[in-house]
């Protein structure tokens, strides 16, 4: 799955979806997608991630809280 990097505009190829939909990580490891060779894996915080459309994450994903009341 690739995601846009805020703050670069780079798409990132996420390595590990269970750490993308498991709302208690801050992180995801995945790989700037970027240039002809394959870049190393690194963690990148999930507040810096949006959908390349330019969707946020779902609630669930990031938030652990989501179920309670507002």
């Amino acid at each position: 799955m690739f995601l846009r990097h805020k703050p670069s505009g780079d798409l990132v190829e996420i390595v590990a979806l269970n750490e993308l939909v498991d709302p208690f990580r801050e992180k995801v490891t995945g790989r700037f997608h970027s240039g002809e060779e394959l870049q190393d894996a690194e963690p990148f915080n999930k507040s810096d991630l949006i959908f390349p459309s330019g969707e946020d994450l779902p609630r669930c994903w990031v938030d652990p809280h989501y179920r309670d009341n507002q």
